[in-house]
Protein backbone atom coordinates (compact mmCIF):
# COMPACT_ATOMS: atom_id res chain seq x y z
CA UNK A 1 0.00 0.00 0.00
CA UNK A 2 2.79 2.50 1.10
CA UNK A 3 4.67 1.69 -2.52
CA UNK A 4 1.39 2.41 -4.32
CA UNK A 5 1.60 5.46 -2.81
CA UNK A 6 4.87 6.41 -3.52
CA UNK A 7 4.24 5.96 -7.45
CA UNK A 8 1.42 7.88 -7.00
CA UNK A 9 2.65 11.18 -6.06
CA UNK A 10 5.58 10.67 -8.33
CA UNK A 11 2.87 10.68 -11.09
CA UNK A 12 1.23 13.67 -9.31
CA UNK A 13 5.16 15.50 -9.34
CA UNK A 14 5.54 14.76 -12.75
CA UNK A 15 2.13 15.91 -13.82
CA UNK A 16 2.31 19.37 -12.31
CA UNK A 17 5.86 19.87 -13.90
CA UNK A 18 4.54 19.32 -17.29
CA UNK A 19 1.52 21.60 -16.52
CA UNK A 20 4.37 24.18 -15.82
CA UNK A 21 6.63 23.72 -19.08
CA UNK A 22 3.19 23.84 -21.02
CA UNK A 23 2.50 27.29 -19.88
CA UNK A 24 5.85 28.58 -20.01
CA UNK A 25 5.95 27.31 -23.79
CA UNK A 26 2.33 28.92 -24.42
CA UNK A 27 3.35 32.48 -22.89
CA UNK A 28 7.08 32.53 -24.82
CA UNK A 29 5.34 31.50 -27.91
CA UNK A 30 2.65 34.65 -27.62
CA UNK A 31 5.52 37.18 -26.95
CA UNK A 32 7.05 35.85 -30.27
CA UNK A 33 4.33 36.41 -32.37
CA UNK A 34 4.55 39.76 -32.76
CA UNK A 35 7.97 39.42 -33.79
CA UNK A 36 7.43 36.87 -36.02
CA UNK A 37 5.02 38.87 -37.56
CA UNK A 38 7.55 42.03 -37.84
CA UNK A 39 10.26 39.89 -39.67
CA UNK A 40 7.58 38.37 -42.17
CA UNK A 41 6.99 42.11 -43.27
CA UNK A 42 10.66 43.07 -42.84
CA UNK A 43 10.00 45.41 -39.97
CA UNK A 44 12.04 45.27 -37.11
CA UNK A 45 11.17 45.72 -33.54
CA UNK A 46 11.94 49.25 -32.18
CA UNK A 47 14.89 47.56 -29.70
CA UNK A 48 15.97 46.14 -32.30
CA UNK A 49 16.69 49.13 -34.52
CA UNK A 50 17.53 51.42 -31.60
CA UNK A 51 20.56 48.78 -30.73
CA UNK A 52 21.51 49.15 -33.93
CA UNK A 53 21.66 52.95 -34.57
CA UNK A 54 23.56 52.84 -30.79
CA UNK A 55 25.87 50.88 -32.61
CA UNK A 56 26.66 52.84 -35.53
CA UNK A 57 27.65 55.56 -33.37
CA UNK A 58 27.71 59.15 -34.50
CA UNK A 59 28.38 60.26 -37.96
CA UNK A 60 31.87 60.17 -39.93
CA UNK A 61 33.26 63.73 -40.04
CA UNK A 62 30.62 65.75 -38.41
CA UNK A 63 28.16 65.72 -40.55
CA UNK A 64 24.37 66.05 -39.41
CA UNK A 65 21.46 64.79 -41.15
CA UNK A 66 19.22 67.27 -42.61
CA UNK A 67 15.21 67.16 -43.29
CA UNK A 68 13.19 66.65 -46.61
CA UNK A 69 13.45 70.48 -47.08
CA UNK A 70 17.43 70.70 -46.81
CA UNK A 71 17.57 71.75 -42.92
CA UNK A 72 19.74 70.27 -40.19
CA UNK A 73 18.13 68.10 -37.77
CA UNK A 74 19.18 69.14 -34.42
CA UNK A 75 22.40 66.60 -32.87
CA UNK A 76 21.41 63.83 -30.43
CA UNK A 77 23.45 64.77 -28.09
CA UNK A 78 21.93 68.30 -27.90
CA UNK A 79 18.51 66.90 -27.95
CA UNK A 80 16.91 66.94 -24.31
CA UNK A 81 15.76 63.35 -23.57
CA UNK A 82 11.87 62.56 -24.29
CA UNK A 83 9.67 60.72 -22.49
CA UNK A 84 9.09 57.19 -23.55
CA UNK A 85 6.18 57.48 -25.51
CA UNK A 86 6.50 54.62 -27.85
CA UNK A 87 8.83 54.15 -31.43
CA UNK A 88 11.18 56.92 -32.08
CA UNK A 89 10.26 58.87 -34.94
CA UNK A 90 13.20 57.65 -36.59
CA UNK A 91 12.58 53.89 -35.99
CA UNK A 92 8.80 54.76 -37.17
CA UNK A 93 10.37 56.09 -40.15
CA UNK A 94 12.61 53.35 -40.93
CA UNK A 95 9.68 50.97 -40.41
CA UNK A 96 7.36 52.33 -43.04
CA UNK A 97 10.20 52.45 -45.54
CA UNK A 98 11.09 49.16 -44.91
CA UNK A 99 7.39 47.69 -45.14
CA UNK A 100 7.56 49.96 -48.17
CA UNK A 101 10.62 48.43 -49.73
CA UNK A 102 9.22 45.08 -49.31
CA UNK A 103 8.78 43.91 -52.53
CA UNK A 104 11.86 46.00 -54.13
CA UNK A 105 13.91 44.06 -51.64
CA UNK A 106 12.14 40.79 -53.37
CA UNK A 107 13.64 42.24 -56.41
CA UNK A 108 16.83 43.36 -57.41
CA UNK A 109 18.69 43.18 -53.70
CA UNK A 110 17.29 39.32 -52.94
CA UNK A 111 18.86 39.05 -56.30
CA UNK A 112 22.36 40.61 -55.15
CA UNK A 113 21.72 38.28 -51.82
CA UNK A 114 21.67 35.18 -53.62
CA UNK A 115 24.77 36.49 -55.55
CA UNK A 116 26.96 37.44 -52.97
CA UNK A 117 25.23 34.35 -50.80
CA UNK A 118 27.78 31.97 -52.85
CA UNK A 119 30.04 29.32 -50.64
CA UNK A 120 33.08 30.89 -52.91
CA UNK A 121 33.00 34.25 -54.04
CA UNK A 122 35.87 36.10 -55.65
CA UNK A 123 36.65 37.82 -59.11
CA UNK A 124 34.07 36.39 -60.93
CA UNK A 125 31.50 37.71 -59.29
CA UNK A 126 31.90 41.37 -61.00
CA UNK A 127 30.70 39.70 -64.44
CA UNK A 128 27.46 38.95 -62.63
CA UNK A 129 27.21 41.73 -60.32
CA UNK A 130 27.25 43.35 -63.65
CA UNK A 131 24.17 41.35 -64.93
CA UNK A 132 22.51 41.95 -61.76
CA UNK A 133 22.50 45.35 -61.74
CA UNK A 134 21.89 46.44 -65.07
CA UNK A 135 18.68 44.41 -65.41
CA UNK A 136 17.56 46.03 -62.21
CA UNK A 137 15.12 48.76 -62.67
CA UNK A 138 17.47 51.34 -61.36
CA UNK A 139 18.71 53.01 -64.94
CA UNK A 140 21.81 51.77 -66.30
CA UNK A 141 23.67 54.66 -65.32
CA UNK A 142 23.25 54.38 -61.69
CA UNK A 143 23.97 50.38 -62.32
CA UNK A 144 27.23 51.19 -63.77
CA UNK A 145 28.10 53.73 -61.01
CA UNK A 146 27.46 50.87 -58.64
CA UNK A 147 29.08 48.22 -60.26
CA UNK A 148 32.43 50.66 -60.93
CA UNK A 149 32.53 51.69 -57.52
CA UNK A 150 32.58 47.72 -56.50
CA UNK A 151 35.06 47.00 -59.50
CA UNK A 152 37.46 49.79 -58.84
CA UNK A 153 37.21 50.20 -55.18
CA UNK A 154 37.71 46.91 -53.78
CA UNK A 155 40.80 44.69 -54.06
CA UNK A 156 40.66 40.67 -54.98
CA UNK A 157 41.01 39.98 -51.02
CA UNK A 158 37.49 42.51 -50.27
CA UNK A 159 35.38 41.17 -53.00
CA UNK A 160 35.77 37.62 -51.31
CA UNK A 161 33.93 39.14 -47.62
CA UNK A 162 30.44 39.43 -48.54
CA UNK A 163 30.07 42.39 -45.88
CA UNK A 164 32.77 44.55 -47.65
CA UNK A 165 30.51 44.27 -51.35
CA UNK A 166 27.47 44.98 -49.45
CA UNK A 167 29.20 47.70 -47.78
CA UNK A 168 30.52 49.47 -50.65
CA UNK A 169 26.99 48.88 -52.50
CA UNK A 170 25.51 51.11 -49.50
CA UNK A 171 28.24 53.38 -49.52
CA UNK A 172 27.23 54.13 -53.61
CA UNK A 173 23.70 54.54 -53.34
CA UNK A 174 23.84 56.40 -50.12
CA UNK A 175 26.41 59.05 -52.72
CA UNK A 176 23.72 58.85 -55.56
CA UNK A 177 20.92 60.07 -53.62
CA UNK A 178 23.02 63.00 -51.96
CA UNK A 179 21.84 65.43 -54.62
CA UNK A 180 22.27 68.98 -53.76
CA UNK A 181 19.01 70.93 -53.53
CA UNK A 182 18.19 73.86 -52.15
CA UNK A 183 15.65 73.61 -49.16
CA UNK A 184 12.07 73.90 -49.40
CA UNK A 185 11.01 77.09 -47.55
CA UNK A 186 7.42 76.95 -47.07
CA UNK A 187 7.61 80.42 -44.67
CA UNK A 188 9.91 83.04 -46.76
CA UNK A 189 6.93 83.59 -49.34
CA UNK A 190 3.45 84.32 -48.78
CA UNK A 191 2.01 82.46 -50.04
CA UNK A 192 4.42 80.59 -51.06
CA UNK A 193 3.53 79.04 -54.55
CA UNK A 194 3.72 75.00 -55.33
CA UNK A 195 2.99 74.23 -59.39
CA UNK A 196 2.69 69.80 -59.67
CA UNK A 197 3.01 68.08 -62.96
CA UNK A 198 3.02 65.15 -64.04
CA UNK A 199 1.53 62.57 -66.86
CA UNK A 200 -1.61 61.13 -66.58
CA UNK A 201 -2.35 58.26 -63.59
CA UNK A 202 0.44 58.83 -61.22
CA UNK A 203 -1.39 60.15 -58.23
CA UNK A 204 -0.68 63.70 -58.71
CA UNK A 205 -4.23 64.73 -57.46
CA UNK A 206 -4.07 62.43 -54.66
CA UNK A 207 -0.59 63.99 -53.60
CA UNK A 208 -1.95 67.22 -53.75
CA UNK A 209 -4.27 66.31 -51.07
CA UNK A 210 -2.25 64.65 -48.46
CA UNK A 211 0.18 67.16 -48.92
CA UNK A 212 -2.60 69.53 -48.03
CA UNK A 213 -3.83 67.86 -45.29
CA UNK A 214 -0.07 67.31 -44.00
CA UNK A 215 0.31 71.24 -44.34
CA UNK A 216 -2.84 72.10 -42.78
CA UNK A 217 -1.64 70.08 -39.23
CA UNK A 218 1.37 71.79 -39.06
CA UNK A 219 -0.91 75.25 -38.90
CA UNK A 220 -0.43 76.56 -42.40
CA UNK A 221 -3.17 77.95 -44.51
CA UNK A 222 -3.56 76.34 -47.34
CA UNK A 223 -5.32 77.03 -50.62
CA UNK A 224 -6.01 74.70 -53.87
CA UNK A 225 -6.33 75.64 -57.40
CA UNK A 226 -8.04 72.96 -59.74
CA UNK A 227 -5.90 73.44 -62.76
CA UNK A 228 -6.95 70.15 -64.79
CA UNK A 229 -10.08 71.03 -65.98
CA UNK A 230 -9.89 68.51 -69.11
CA UNK A 231 -11.27 66.00 -66.42
CA UNK A 232 -14.55 66.85 -64.45
CA UNK A 233 -13.45 63.83 -62.27
CA UNK A 234 -10.31 65.60 -61.27
CA UNK A 235 -11.35 68.92 -59.83
CA UNK A 236 -14.38 66.80 -58.08
CA UNK A 237 -11.59 64.22 -56.54
CA UNK A 238 -9.59 67.71 -55.19
CA UNK A 239 -12.68 68.98 -54.07
CA UNK A 240 -13.08 65.77 -52.20
CA UNK A 241 -9.59 65.94 -50.78
CA UNK A 242 -10.20 69.68 -50.02
CA UNK A 243 -13.07 68.73 -47.40
CA UNK A 244 -11.34 66.11 -45.70
CA UNK A 245 -8.09 68.42 -44.87
CA UNK A 246 -10.55 71.27 -44.88
CA UNK A 247 -8.89 73.74 -47.32
CA UNK A 248 -10.59 75.23 -49.83
CA UNK A 249 -10.31 74.55 -53.62
CA UNK A 250 -10.59 76.88 -56.57
CA UNK A 251 -12.01 75.46 -59.63
CA UNK A 252 -13.66 76.14 -63.00
CA UNK A 253 -16.09 75.32 -65.30
CA UNK A 254 -15.20 71.85 -67.47
CA UNK A 255 -13.00 72.53 -70.30
CA UNK A 256 -12.24 75.87 -69.06
CA UNK A 257 -8.80 77.89 -69.15
CA UNK A 258 -6.60 76.16 -66.71
CA UNK A 259 -4.31 79.03 -66.70
CA UNK A 260 -7.35 81.24 -65.73
CA UNK A 261 -8.32 79.16 -62.70
CA UNK A 262 -4.51 78.92 -61.85
CA UNK A 263 -4.30 82.45 -61.72
CA UNK A 264 -7.50 82.99 -59.69
CA UNK A 265 -6.64 80.61 -56.95
CA UNK A 266 -2.72 82.54 -56.79
CA UNK A 267 -4.61 86.16 -55.93
CA UNK A 268 -7.30 84.36 -53.88
CA UNK A 269 -4.07 83.46 -51.60
CA UNK A 270 -2.57 87.08 -51.66
CA UNK A 271 -5.55 88.42 -51.09
CA UNK A 272 -6.77 86.28 -48.59
CA UNK A 273 -3.44 86.06 -46.58
CA UNK A 274 -3.10 82.29 -47.28
CA UNK A 275 0.17 80.56 -46.41
CA UNK A 276 0.18 78.28 -49.18
CA UNK A 277 -1.22 77.60 -52.69
CA UNK A 278 -0.95 74.20 -54.16
CA UNK A 279 -1.65 73.86 -58.28
CA UNK A 280 -2.79 71.03 -60.20
CA UNK A 281 -2.18 70.67 -63.78
CA UNK A 282 -3.94 68.67 -66.03
CA UNK A 283 -1.94 64.89 -66.76
CA UNK A 284 -0.31 65.00 -70.23
CA UNK A 285 1.58 63.38 -72.18
CA UNK A 286 5.18 63.95 -72.19
CA UNK A 287 5.89 63.79 -75.80
CA UNK A 288 2.73 65.92 -76.71
CA UNK A 289 4.43 69.36 -77.58
CA UNK A 290 1.19 71.22 -77.78
CA UNK A 291 0.25 70.21 -73.99
CA UNK A 292 3.90 70.98 -72.81
CA UNK A 293 3.59 74.52 -74.49
CA UNK A 294 0.12 74.95 -72.59
CA UNK A 295 1.93 73.83 -69.42
CA UNK A 296 5.17 76.96 -70.26
CA UNK A 297 1.64 79.12 -70.27
CA UNK A 298 0.58 78.10 -66.76
CA UNK A 299 3.68 78.46 -65.59
CA UNK A 300 3.83 82.50 -67.03
CA UNK A 301 0.42 83.09 -65.64
CA UNK A 302 1.81 82.10 -62.13
CA UNK A 303 4.53 84.97 -61.94
CA UNK A 304 1.83 87.50 -63.68
CA UNK A 305 -0.64 86.42 -60.64
CA UNK A 306 2.61 86.76 -57.91
CA UNK A 307 5.95 87.65 -59.42
CA UNK A 308 8.75 84.40 -58.71
CA UNK A 309 5.80 81.79 -58.67
CA UNK A 310 5.95 79.09 -58.66
CA UNK A 311 8.31 78.86 -56.16
CA UNK A 312 8.77 75.28 -56.37
CA UNK A 313 7.43 72.74 -59.52
CA UNK A 314 7.42 69.21 -58.09
CA UNK A 315 6.55 66.57 -60.74
CA UNK A 316 4.87 63.09 -59.68
CA UNK A 317 6.12 59.99 -60.77
CA UNK A 318 4.46 56.34 -60.46
CA UNK A 319 7.05 54.02 -58.96
CA UNK A 320 5.37 51.21 -60.68
CA UNK A 321 6.41 52.35 -64.08
CA UNK A 322 10.51 51.82 -63.46
CA UNK A 323 12.42 53.21 -65.89
CA UNK A 324 9.73 55.36 -67.96
CA UNK A 325 9.38 57.08 -64.91
CA UNK A 326 13.15 58.52 -65.92
CA UNK A 327 11.78 59.06 -69.12
CA UNK A 328 9.08 61.10 -68.45
CA UNK A 329 10.95 63.25 -66.05
CA UNK A 330 13.66 64.15 -68.03
CA UNK A 331 11.42 65.30 -70.88
CA UNK A 332 9.50 67.90 -68.44
CA UNK A 333 13.13 68.92 -67.38
CA UNK A 334 14.19 69.43 -70.69
CA UNK A 335 10.87 71.95 -71.13
CA UNK A 336 10.67 73.61 -68.31
CA UNK A 337 12.52 73.59 -63.89
CA UNK A 338 11.79 71.44 -62.01
CA UNK A 339 12.56 71.20 -58.50
CA UNK A 340 11.23 68.49 -57.01
CA UNK A 341 10.29 64.77 -57.22
CA UNK A 342 7.44 62.67 -55.71
CA UNK A 343 7.61 59.43 -56.03
CA UNK A 344 4.44 57.37 -55.47
CA UNK A 345 2.77 54.49 -55.00
CA UNK A 346 6.45 52.85 -53.86
CA UNK A 347 4.99 50.51 -51.60
CA UNK A 348 3.02 48.61 -54.60
CA UNK A 349 6.27 48.40 -57.00
CA UNK A 350 9.47 46.13 -57.08
CA UNK A 351 10.83 49.03 -58.65
CA UNK A 352 11.42 51.20 -55.75
CA UNK A 353 15.14 51.31 -57.04
CA UNK A 354 14.06 53.56 -59.76
CA UNK A 355 15.03 56.30 -56.91
CA UNK A 356 18.75 55.71 -57.70
CA UNK A 357 18.17 56.32 -61.59
CA UNK A 358 15.94 59.48 -60.87
CA UNK A 359 18.92 60.88 -58.45
CA UNK A 360 21.69 60.16 -60.79
CA UNK A 361 20.16 61.06 -64.23
CA UNK A 362 18.27 64.06 -63.29
CA UNK A 363 20.11 65.84 -60.60
CA UNK A 364 16.83 66.64 -59.02
CA UNK A 365 16.13 65.95 -55.54
CA UNK A 366 13.45 63.55 -54.51
CA UNK A 367 11.57 65.67 -51.75
CA UNK A 368 8.08 62.61 -50.81
CA UNK A 369 7.74 59.17 -51.38
CA UNK A 370 4.55 57.23 -51.09
CA UNK A 371 4.63 54.26 -49.56
CA UNK A 372 0.81 53.31 -48.46
CA UNK A 373 -2.41 54.37 -49.02
CA UNK A 374 -2.78 56.93 -45.67
CA UNK A 375 -2.71 60.33 -45.54
CA UNK A 376 0.69 59.79 -43.01
CA UNK A 377 2.39 57.24 -45.92
CA UNK A 378 3.44 60.43 -47.88
CA UNK A 379 6.51 61.11 -46.49
CA UNK A 380 9.50 63.22 -46.95
CA UNK A 381 12.29 61.57 -48.46
CA UNK A 382 15.47 60.70 -46.46
CA UNK A 383 18.55 59.23 -48.59
CA UNK A 384 19.73 57.68 -45.54
CA UNK A 385 16.60 55.90 -44.21
CA UNK A 386 16.17 54.76 -47.78
CA UNK A 387 18.92 53.30 -47.92
CA UNK A 388 18.78 51.17 -44.45
CA UNK A 389 15.76 50.05 -45.14
CA UNK A 390 16.57 48.73 -48.93
CA UNK A 391 19.56 46.67 -47.58
CA UNK A 392 17.95 46.22 -44.42
CA UNK A 393 18.70 42.45 -44.82
CA UNK A 394 22.56 42.67 -45.48
CA UNK A 395 25.51 42.00 -43.37
CA UNK A 396 27.51 45.03 -42.25
CA UNK A 397 31.09 45.54 -42.75
CA UNK A 398 33.00 45.08 -39.18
Amino acid sequence: MQRELVVLAIIAIVVAVLVVLLRRAAARSKNQAPRAVQERLGVEAPQKLQRRRERKGPRPGGLRRTRADGTPEPDRDDAEAAPDEGPAPEAEALAAYQTGLARTRGGFVTKLGKLFGKKRIGEELLGELEDVLLTADIGPHAANRIFQSVKTGLSKDDLTDEAKVWARIRKTSAEILAVEARPVDVDGKKPWVLLTIGVNGVGKTTTIGKLAAKLKREGKQVILGAGDTFRAAAAEQLEEWGKRADVPVVRGKAGSDPSAVIFEAIKRGVDEGYDVVICDTAGRLHSNSGLMDELKKVRRVCDKALPGAPHETWMVLDATTGQNAIAQAKTFKAEMEITGIVLTKLDGSARGGVVLGICDELKVPIRYVGVGEQVDDLRPFDPRTFVDALYQAAPEAV
